[in-house]
């Protein structure tokens, strides 16, 4: 049984940063890219950005890229997404899943993690 927890949004202006965690557990971590994801009100899920099972290859939307961060720490079981440089079109709520490309590959969503950036 998958399960994935989204943790660290918050309130932050524009221009300061957030990191955000995505934590494992009930399987087999460490051979699976892992994704983030946000949905805005009243849009559609986005991807944002993807890490390779090891970690030595990510992948980002264009509107994050430069800003956005994706790490992972095998050992922990737990994927990273740091921002910088916040806009308030970054405002959304924030998922991790496991990924194909930059396709969700899990049929179900965690609670995720709401990031809200104020101008």
């Amino acid at each position: 049984q998958v399960h994935l927890v989204e943790s660290g949004g918050g309130l932050v202006q524009a221009g300061g940063s957030l990191r955000l965690s995505c934590a494992a557990s009930g399987r087999t971590f460490t051979y699976n890219d892992i994704g983030w994801f946000r949905q805005a009100p009243g849009k559609e899920r986005e991807f944002v950005a993807a890490i390779t099972w090891s970690g030595d290859n990510t992948r980002y939307a264009n509107s994050v890229k430069g800003r956005f961060t994706i790490s992972r720490d095998n050992a922990k079981r737990t994927v990273y997404l740091q921002m910088n440089s916040l806009k308030p079109e970054d405002t959304a709520d924030y998922y991790c899943n496991d990924v194909v490309g930059r396709t969700p590959a899990l049929p179900s969503w965690g609670q995720g993690t709401q990031v809200t950036v104020s101008s």
